[in-house]
């Protein structure tokens, strides 16, 4: 196997989840930098769980972090089919070839009997280990057993694969993430690699695809260490050569725990939809476990697979910083060109009619409120006063604070008069506002609450967009038409 190979074989049984996506990402990185095949293979066997939905989020959430694989179940390749459901023919093959040589052997124990060795084990506070009891029964004895209307399932002798290619009950492995692993297969206990329905299990399937398809090295979770070991028996029993596994740190929430929805998004998908952006959110999952030689975290996936070091991978678990990754996509945002900043937050203003706006408005409106914005979804809440004409929300704390004193309401009263006669450009309005200010500075009000009440007027709130430009969006009508508005009734011109 002189090509590198790896693959990413989610389960779809739910929306790609970003530690399945940093599994896909730090696997595509090692292919790129090792100028290998990076394989997307569907392992939907869990019938129950399986839905075309998610097999469709797993495809596009892939595709939008740009993960594009080079063999799979839409582009096909030379080892496929990629979608394990449909390679049931292949997996009976090498369970006879296991029965054959003695590495595995037919079981007809009920799941009763199981679950009282379970108790007994329990009982006797010690750790289950599979009893073996089937392993020697006579083919007189099986038949008996087939006439009650048992059927076998089918189990992989753990203690003769051992001795068979090792000296002791001690399996070693080097981790490509975490070092030398070792584990004493004793402790394994002979597991079922058929199910009695003939369906085959995890620990086999995976094996048998991973050894057709070539892959040379497997990178996952670690959650998988505990199934390394029976997968490497299994490698070996076959005369299949044994790939190379790497095993990465669980993701954290930043309380520690198991990242779950309650702290936020988790799937691929859900994050898109708030408006992260893929470029960032790939760009900082790449930094769960890893770090650049230039120590620079902002940088695009091609430069970030040519560094990519993976023995350099923290063998320890990572935290997801929310805040971070805000903070890394609102520098993306930023980053974005202004027309391509214009449709994708189109999306998020769905709830405004954007033909109040020509073009040259809406993409001033965009450039007045993209500074602090973290998600494109943030651009929702940011803009409801560039619309709905002279009538404008006003918050009711700003209306009593602010709108309803003497101070503002004798500022609006002059700013309507004035004006209507004012240069409605955004130099001209600088100027004029200057001036402005400065009028009121003399009579004793501050020019931070001059400019409050006209914001507060205008836009219903005391912070936002910068005023200059938010006038001159709105142009001179619609201004003074709300600052009219504004004003009492018995303060009316």
């Amino acid at each position: 196997m002189s090509e590198v190979r790896v693959r990413i074989a989610p389960s779809p049984s739910g929306n790609l989840h970003v530690g399945t996506a940093r599994t896909a990402l730090f696997n595509f990185l090692f292919a790129k930098k090792n100028n290998g095949k990076f394989i997307l293979r569907i392992e939907d066997t869990d019938a129950d769980r399986t839905s075309q939905e998610y097999i469709d989020n797993i495809f596009d959430s892939l595709k939008a972090l740009g993960l594009n694989w080079d063999e799979g179940p839409d582009v096909g390749g030379p080892y496929g089919p990629y979608t394990q459901s449909e390679r049931f023919d292949i997996y009976p093959v090498y369970v006879q070839k296991l029965l054959e040589s003695g590495f595995a052997y037919e079981c007809f124990c009920t799941p009763e009997e199981l679950e009282q060795e379970k108790e007994e084990a329990t009982a006797a506070k010690k750790a289950y280990v599979y009893s073996k009891k089937c392993e020697n029964l006579t083919e007189e004895e099986k038949a008996q057993l087939r006439a009650q209307g048992r059927k076998p399932a089918i189990r992989f002798n753990i203690a003769k694969a051992q001795k068979a290619f090792y000296e002791t009950s001690i399996l070693k492995f080097d981790d490509l993430v975490k070092g030398e692993l070792q584990m004493d297969t004793d402790l394994l206990g002979d597991f079922v690699i058929q199910k009695s329905n003939g369906a085959p299990t995890y620990n086999f399937a995976v094996v048998i695809d991973d050894a057709l398809m070539k892959i040379t090295h497997v990178i996952r979770g670690e959650d998988h260490i505990s199934n390394t070991y029976k997968q490497i028996l299994i490698f070996k029993a076959l005369g299949f050569e044994v790939p190379e596994f790497g095993h990465l740190g669980m993701i954290l929430a930043p309380d520690r725990s198991k990242l779950s929805k309650r702290h936020g998004a988790t799937a691929v998908s859900d994050f898109v939809k708030q408006g992260y952006l893929t470029e960032a959110l790939i760009n900082f999952v790449a930094l769960l476990g890893w770090a650049p030689s230039d120590g620079e975290e902002i940088k695009p996936v091609d430069k970030i697979a040519a560094d990519f070091r993976i023995r350099e991978i923290s063998s320890s678990n990572s935290i997801f910083e929310y805040d971070k990754l805000k903070w890394m996509n609102s520098h993306y945002i930023k980053a974005l060109p202004i027309e391509t900043l214009k449709e994708m937050l189109k999306p998020y203003l769905a709830q405004y009619d954007l033909s109040e706006l020509s073009d040259a408005q809406y993409t001033k409106m965009v450039e007045l409120t993209r500074e602090p914005l973290t998600l494109l979804s943030d651009i929702t809440d940011a803009v409801p006063y560039f619309f709905g004409g002279a009538n404008v929300m006003v918050d009711a704390e700003v209306q009593s604070e602010v709108l309803d004193t003497d101070d503002s309401q004798q500022v609006l009263t002059a700013f309507a008069q004035q004006a209507v006669s004012w240069d409605w450009t955004e130099e001209s309005l600088h100027d004029k506002l200057e001036v402005f200010r400065g009028e009121f500075k003399e009579k004793g009000i501050k020019p931070k609450v001059t400019m409050w009440a006209i914001r507060a007027a205008v836009s219903g709130r005391t912070r936002g967009a910068d005023m200059v430009g938010l006038l001159e969006v709105l142009g001179k009508d619609i201004v003074i038409a709300r600052v009219k508005n504004a004003i009492k009734q018995e303060s009316k011109i």
